[in-house]
């Protein structure tokens, strides 16, 4: 695990360096957050899933929102799969929460950890939907989206977390508005518009394989390589000496070796 985060390191400053430094919306920018919300996920999953093998029993609902919260990051607000950590940690809290009201009858839940677990709850329900957004939709998210997530994730934990589903979600609002302001200032040349969408196209194709050089590289395709290789020609008329889809060749070449 150490030596793919040192490669993966390399790979970003290889990245930052070709651009001539990392600036925000850059692409190392981009490969540096996914690796980081990437490292935040698998210490989460790690600390657990030990608690999860030794000490099931002691699994809880924080357990469960702390591991659930870590994913989101890195799967864009997906719901988890079945039989993934996530899932088996809820399962787990969900069984000794079932275990430890039944234990307990005689005594009524505290009015005050109820209204805790209510508000948590309700961040929860609005985390799933506008995560789910933000990953599916993100032209449509809403500031009315990002207010109520930012609102429930204050009142649920007394604070919102820096870099967190409600801090993208504002962030996202921000570019929206920012795309109907020009939109709607003057009506793009179609040429212009092609231009922008090779772009887009190839800023995508980059993140998806710059994150998958940075985290598990000896995955790296010929055909993500290629049509990496593709979009960046399309998109600026030619391919970078030392780029990213250099990159991604040179690590498929090294994949092809017996």
């Amino acid at each position: 695990m150490a030596a793919n985060r040192t490669e993966a390191a390399q790979v970003i400053s290889d990245v930052a360096q070709s651009e001539g430094g990392t600036t925000k919306g850059s692409k190392s920018a981009q490969m540096q957050s996914e690796l980081t919300k990437q490292r935040n996920f698998e210490e989460t999953a790690t600390n657990v899933g030990s608690k999860l093998d030794t000490a099931p029993g002691t699994i809880t609902k924080d357990d469960a929102q702390a591991v659930h919260r870590a994913e989101s990051r890195v799967s864009g607000g997906q719901q988890p799969a079945s039989g993934s950590i996530t899932s088996q940690v809820q399962h787990e809290a969900a069984v000794n929460e079932g275990a430890t009201s039944a234990s307990t009858t005689a005594a009524p839940v505290n009015s005050t950890a109820q209204s805790q677990m209510d508000r948590q709850n309700n961040f929860e329900d609005a985390a799933n939907k506008i995560g789910s957004k933000l990953a599916n939709e993100p032209s449509n998210v809403t500031k009315e989206d990002a207010d109520v997530l930012h609102s429930r994730e204050q009142r649920a934990f007394g604070h919102t977390e820096k870099g967190g589903l409600a801090a993208q979600a504002q962030h996202q609002v921000a570019e929206n508005e920012g795309a109907t302001t020009r939109s709607a200032a003057a009506p793009v040349d179609p040429n212009v518009q092609s231009q922008m969408d090779r772009q887009a196209n190839y800023q995508d194709t980059a993140a998806k394989v710059g994150g998958k050089l940075a985290n598990e590289p000896g995955n790296v395709t010929k055909e993500e390589a290629d049509l990496l290789h593709s979009r960046e020609q399309r998109a600026f008329g030619h391919t970078e000496k030392g780029g990213l889809a250099a990159q991604a060749q040179h690590q498929v070449a090294e994949n092809q070796k017996p």
